[in-house]
């Protein structure tokens, strides 16, 4: 709740815990696109950034671009956020989305009343350009 005389809370910025290995990812997103590991020994695809693969521990990783393109595998509608810098935006969808590539990420799903976000639907990749910094990548509906 805000106070009368006092302005909102800002919103957090993310804080990647190792921004030298996440920086791949973020650079893409603010250029709006969408990029994943993959392990060069198995060709898995790896989300979130990490030094080895978790299926074979190869530590031969490298970037590639991925089509942005999933499904909504499991979601929640936050009514109550667990930070008030958030207050103003529930409700809102917090999911994982299972990308046609396989990997599954966790964002938002937005561009639709949360009430209508079903498990299986289609999703694309979306960009927030929430600072000068910083672009999120956020997903919303789109026709199969």
């Amino acid at each position: 709740m805000t106070t009368p005389n006092r302005p909102a809370p800002s919103k957090p910025l993310p804080r990647p815990a190792n921004k030298a290995l996440s920086k791949p990812f973020w650079d893409a997103a603010k250029r709006h696109e969408l990029v994943m590991q993959r392990c060069n020994a198995c060709s898995g695809w790896i989300f979130y950034p990490r030094e080895q693969c978790p299926v074979c521990f190869s530590q031969d990783l490298g970037w590639a671009p991925v089509s942005g393109r999933g499904r909504v595998y499991a979601f929640t509608i936050v009514h109550q956020p667990g930070n008030p810098a958030f207050a103003g935006d529930s409700p809102y969808v917090f999911a994982t989305i299972q990308l046609d590539e396989g990997v599954r990420v966790v964002s938002n799903v937005v561009g639709i009343d949360p009430h209508q976000v079903k498990v299986d639907m289609p999703v694309v990749a979306t960009y927030d350009d929430v600072s000068p910094e910083w672009t999120l990548v956020k997903f919303q509906p789109t026709a199969s």
